[in-house]
């Protein structure tokens, strides 16, 4: 299949396509964003909210079905928690491009923080109801929907171009680091003493990140004078519409996050009725998709380069497919675990691909509002699929629906590994036009075009 891109080598790395560089050298490069102290402190309170995250979102599903035993109310939840990212990241796409990126996340952070401390309290005394996690996952979709285009777009304020794709690549891992982790413990947690801790845990953890958010030294570029909101927020619509790499990577991740991501949210009922592992199992087969992930995410960080990205692209969401329908139809306990290694390694090969040449295709006065429709096709989609996957569930069953969606999802890949050959000339040129404006050096600008 042929490539989307050419390669822009990474000047930190001095690597060159003939080189061969020693076991030293190259994880060094993988880890060459951290020498950024600025991403340094993010990177370590993300990594300890994150794993609050994950206790938390696992707790929840496991608490709704608790209450309720019912797939449609947790795809309600899922939908309730992820529709605002649609309807609202637009305007938190605006906001990144107008403000301070680096106040955004603060606030975004501290919202964060005090819902999770409201469903604990609420959880801890006995008071919680189903409405009540409606209402806290709700209010938390809108908050994410000025987290996910702020933080995506102040990656590059910490870090710069030249590091930009790795700063991706250990963002992601650090991500499904924390997806490993998380939900592990929170199987045990909930088992043993409930779900109340698991959602305190998670409130806490938000001090790190905020911590290290404050002692940032960022500079950030004063920006120009913008038009009027409305059409603020059209331009960016306007820009992805008529490029097509991106709008091609934006579709594919849509249709995915539609079709193959409701297998999160049904999670719960293959580990209580379908594999019997409860609340632990759950925690296992929720760690097993983030090690998998984790280590799709560790192979992006490795790269010094974007060629070949879009053939990752495709073949990822094929490969997730596949083994999502594989995973479907086990009734293994422990061979839906190995199953699910696969699923969460491509998942996050195809995200964190399509992010990085996303980025490295649009220009930075219009990343929030291009991260925005980033935001709203990998998270917004997701509760649509979410309330569908759940619907079809209690109708046709949770393995027939997850079994529809991994046939789906490489019928997409099948479409986009067509549209390749069409769009590459194009993902170069926008490459090389970014790597001119973002001061790259000129043999790399003429590395891209070879």
């Amino acid at each position: 299949m042929a490539d989307a891109i050419s390669p822009i080598q990474d000047k930190a790395s001095g690597n060159s396509p003939e080189a061969a560089p020693s076991a030293g050298s190259r994880w060094q490069a993988a880890g060459r964003a951290l020498r950024h102290r600025n991403f340094q402190l993010f990177f370590s309170g993300q990594l300890i909210s994150l794993i609050g995250t994950w206790m938390q979102s696992v707790a929840q599903s496991w608490l709704v079905y608790r209450m309720t035993g019912s797939g449609l109310l947790l795809g309600s939840v899922g939908f309730a928690s992820q529709i605002p990212v649609f309807l609202f990241a637009p305007l938190g796409g605006i906001t990144a491009d107008r403000v301070n990126r680096r106040h955004i996340v603060i606030a975004t952070q501290v919202a964060s923080m005090l819902l999770a401390f409201i469903l604990a309290g609420l959880t801890l005394l006995g008071k919680i109801q189903v409405w009540h996690v409606f209402v806290l996952a709700s209010l938390l979709g809108v908050v994410n929907a000025f987290d996910i285009p702020g933080r995506q777009s102040f990656l590059v304020d910490m870090v710069g171009r030249e590091d930009l794709m790795n700063a991706i690549a250990l963002n992601s891992s650090m991500f499904n680091g924390a997806r490993v982790i998380g939900p592990a413990v929170a199987g045990i947690l909930v088992a043993k003493i409930g779900e109340g801790w698991c959602f305190f845990a998670n409130a806490v953890s938000y001090i790190a990140v905020i911590i290290g958010l404050l002692m940032m030294r960022v500079h950030s570029p004063k920006r120009a004078a913008m038009a009027s909101p409305l059409e603020h927020m059209m331009e960016g619509f306007r820009f992805v519409s008529r490029t097509s790499p991106i709008r091609a990577l934006l579709l594919l991740l849509g249709l995915v996050s539609l079709v193959g991501m409701p297998y999160v949210v049904l999670m719960p009922i293959f580990a209580d009725q379908i594999l019997h592992g409860g609340a632990q199992g759950l925690g296992i087969l929720m760690g097993a998709t983030g090690v998998g992930a984790l280590l799709g995410a560790l192979t992006l960080a490795f790269r010094s380069g974007v060629k070949g990205l879009g053939s990752w692209v495709a073949w990822c969401c094929a490969g997730f497919g596949a083994s999502l329908a594989l995973f479907a139809l086990s009734h293994s306990f422990w061979l839906s675990v190995i199953l699910l290694l696969p699923v969460g390694y491509c998942m996050m090969l195809q995200m964190a691909s399509s992010n990085t040449l996303i980025q490295v295709m649009v220009p930075d006065a219009l990343r929030g509002r291009v991260m925005a429709v980033y935001s709203m096709m990998f998270m917004g989609m997701a509760p649509i699929g979410a309330l569908l996957g759940g619907t079809l569930a209690d109708r046709l069953g949770a393995p027939r629906t997850i079994v529809i969606g991994g046939l789906a999802s490489v019928a997409a890949a099948g479409w986009f590994g067509l549209q390749l050959p069409k769009i590459r000339v194009e993902a170069r040129r926008l490459i090389v036009a970014q790597a001119v404006a973002g001061g790259e050096p000129s043999e790399m600008t003429a590395q891209a075009v070879e």
